[in-house]
């Protein structure tokens, strides 16, 4: 389903603390969920949230959700890392 390296969720686990596992998981959500609507994309902002530690403002919310509405998230994941 998904073929991204080892090497690839090592460095996000490092990075986030959170496992290969999880993102597998939160990543058949994304593909399952519509993720122009504002209600599925604050829940996977909060899931992500939780998974991480980090806090998440209003403010920082809305910024994340106009750009992924917007189509304005980078294609290439290495770019994020």
């Amino acid at each position: 389903m998904f073929n991204f390296s080892d090497n690839l969720f090592n460095r996000i686990e490092k990075k986030t603390s959170v496992n290969k596992d999880t993102i597998l998981n939160l990543a058949k959500k994304l593909q399952q969920g519509d993720m122009k609507d504002e209600n599925n994309l604050k829940e996977v902002i909060h899931e992500l949230s939780a998974m991480t530690g980090k806090s998440v403002s209003k403010e920082q919310e809305e910024k994340i959700i106009n750009a992924i509405k917007n189509d304005e998230v980078p294609n290439n994941i290495d770019k994020l890392l």
